[in-house]
């Protein structure tokens, strides 16, 4: 099964990356994902289930170490895959 995740940390500061935005990102960049887009707004990244869940296990424990008050994230299954 395939896995798109999608989320952003918060609290925003729309002048410079706050720490917790850059872990996030790094972890996500880092994991073993296809299609990943990092904005400033939300991130995305797709890839096998388990490397998505590990991935998204260490974004929200890093993240909210690294200050995050808040992850918002959806992780759907990739339409046209098998669940």
């Amino acid at each position: 099964m395939r896995l798109r995740v999608e989320f952003t940390t918060e609290p925003f500061d729309l002048d410079e990356a706050p720490t917790h935005a850059v872990v996030a990102r790094e972890v996500i960049q880092a994991a073993e994902l296809d299609a990943v887009d990092v904005g400033p707004f939300g991130n995305t990244a797709e890839g096998d289930a388990d490397e998505v869940l590990t991935a998204v296990d260490s974004l929200l424990r890093q993240a909210l170490a690294s200050g995050a008050t808040r992850v918002s994230l959806q992780v759907n299954v990739i339409e046209g895959e098998a669940p």
